[in-house]
């Protein structure tokens, strides 16, 4: 239920949803004897999409989220596993194609790549099963699986946790399936702005992890004073933090998560 709600909720708070839900109800009331109001709607339709897709709003919203883990330092002690989320592999089109079709966030298999190259002995988890909530979809860790196997990682050292649509799912399913023991140490992988609302799943489930952030989207505080080039840009920004501070209100009051912005400790 959790996950149906969730998906319905994401897409009518979309703010590129919404701008163009806003611009075409302006627009039919310019056509009907309410036509003021269909302008007043019109001209606030437009405005916003101006400043979503041109402004640094996007990235003003991204920031606190993207910028709340620092990057992972090596002190020493090896890790023993390394769980990595899904969201790296469009693995519908993977299917349908016959090929590996990677998405924006194709960092976070990359970096695992790179980290099972540098740590031989610790164990490799892909958790990502398919967010679909129409049409069946495809599981995303067996396609991660074959491909880290490609590049010579040994199946026995790969875990696939296929189940999960949610982040808290990939959690609680992924502490299911490795069992972690006491003084392990685990690091979790997945994109920088993603990490609290993960950080705050995986504490929730009882499951401590090291945060590990890649696919950074901005190139730091510096990016809140450039506006965007293109309008499609901006709004894709935009909808990707609205969706992921939606997304940690959520689970804080679902009580999915242990703060509403978790943090280092």
């Amino acid at each position: 239920m959790f996950f149906i709600a969730s998906k319905v909720l994401g897409f009518f708070l979309v703010p590129s949803n919404l701008i163009a839900l806003l611009c075409a109800i302006g627009a039919l009331l310019t056509l009907t004897r309410a036509r003021r109001r269909g302008v007043k709607l019109l001209t606030v339709g437009v405005a916003l999409l101006l400043v979503a897709g041109y402004t640094p709003l996007g990235n003003a919203l991204l920031l606190p989220l993207s910028e709340r883990f620092p990057p992972w330092q090596d002190n020493g002690r090896a890790p023993d596993g390394i769980i990595v989320l899904g969201g790296a592999i469009n693995s519908d089109l993977s299917a349908a194609r016959g090929v590996l079709e990677l998405e924006a966030s194709a960092e976070r298999i990359v970096t695992v790549l790179e980290l099972a190259r540098r740590y031989p002995q610790a164990r490799i988890v892909l958790s990502g099963g398919s967010a679909n909530l129409l049409a069946p979809g495809n599981a995303e860790a067996p396609f991660a699986g074959r491909l880290l196997q490609a590049f010579g990682v040994a199946p026995e050292r790969i875990a696939l946790e296929s189940g999960s649509r949610t982040t808290t799912e990939n959690a609680v399913q992924t502490k299911r399936l490795v069992a972690p023991k006491a003084g392990e140490r685990w690091l979790l992988v997945t994109s920088a702005f993603h990490m609290p609302r993960s950080i705050g799943a995986f504490r929730a489930a009882g499951f401590e992890v090291e945060a590990y952030p890649v696919d950074w989207r901005t190139r730091g505080w510096n990016d809140l004073w450039w506006p965007f080039e293109r309008l499609s840009m901006g709004l894709a920004r935009t909808d990707l933090a609205v969706h992921e501070w939606v997304g940690l209100i959520a689970y804080r009051w679902a009580r999915r998560s242990t703060e509403l912005v978790p943090g280092p400790r």
